[in-house]
């Protein structure tokens, strides 16, 4: 039990970085954003070339994607998303639904179809047994560099001059001008950040996901739940609901295999009921 729930919060953890990212252009820029999946596929795959084809150390490897990942971000930013920001959500649903199917057919013409997974360094591949639970040094540095991610996150969204800027400009846009917060670029760095994280989380969960050019349709999914679950005003409810969520999978996975995805949905349902706007969203917003 001890096993399953390990494995459950690296998975958790993985779902976060891969999520946070939408949290904080959906529930923060107010963009419906249902082509993250396709930029953490991205940051996936330059890991995959980094490492397996060019002789990039794993661990060297990753600042390298999320800035890869933040750079594409800016790029698409600047060119496609800043014309769609006005726009309502249907249309922003269209758009990044669009961007999913090119980004998909792109990757399976380059670099094809079958399902590749990041070769990992020796030392990440060892186990061992702490208090009679089987431990993966790989899950172990996961879970590391996700809880610092979190901690780091939520420190800047929420006692930083940047963190208050950006909640200012997507409050009202026009005030926050004119007090001299340059928009634009508030929205550009939030992007590149939630990319970069997109990115990572990709690069990060590839051993455990695989990567193929349907990643962003099959996970899709997953981060919507945990962004709906968690509420997206904030990272401490996209983190504990990533927790929740990946244990539960891991979980029915493990002792109600015929069940298939059923429990995680079941869990999405019964936090839904109970706390509509998600679990860490004011009761008054009901």
């Amino acid at each position: 039990m001890l096993t399953i729930l390990f494995d459950g919060v690296a998975y958790g953890m993985i779902l976060f970085v891969l999520a946070v990212g939408l949290s904080v252009t959906l529930g923060l820029m107010n963009v419906i954003n249902l082509a993250h999946g396709a930029f953490a596929m991205a940051g996936g795959y330059i890991g995959v070339v980094l490492v397996n084809r060019l002789g990039v150390p794993y661990l060297a490897a990753l600042p390298l994607v999320a800035l890869a990942s933040a750079l594409l971000g800016v790029l698409l930013e600047r060119t496609l998303y800043a014309h769609v920001y006005g726009k309502s959500h249907l249309d922003q649903v269209l758009f990044t639904i669009g961007l999913v199917f090119m980004a998909s057919s792109a990757v399976s013409f380059l670099l094809g179809s079958q399902q590749v997974f990041i070769e990992l360094p020796g030392f990440l591949r060892q186990r061992f047994s702490l208090f009679g639970v089987s431990m993966g040094a790989y899950r172990l540095l996961v879970i590391a560099i996700c809880g610092a991610l979190a901690l780091a996150l939520q420190t800047l969204l929420t006692r930083t001059r940047f963190g208050s800027r950006l909640r200012a400009a997507v409050d009202d846009p026009v005030v926050a001008r004119g007090l001299g917060i340059e928009v634009g670029r508030i929205f550009l760095l939030t992007f590149a950040l939630g990319s970069g994280l997109a990115g990572l989380g990709g690069a990060l969960g590839a051993e455990i996901l695989g990567l193929d050019p349907t990643f962003p349709l099959k996970f899709m999914v997953y981060f919507l739940i945990v962004v709906t679950v968690g509420g997206g005003s904030s990272i401490s409810g996209p983190f504990v609901a990533a927790l929740l969520l990946g244990v539960a999978d891991v979980a029915g996975k493990y002792y109600l295999p015929a069940a298939g995805a059923f429990v995680i949905y079941s869990v999405m349902l019964v936090v839904l009921i109970l706390r509509p706007q998600g679990l860490f969203a004011p009761r008054s917003a009901r």
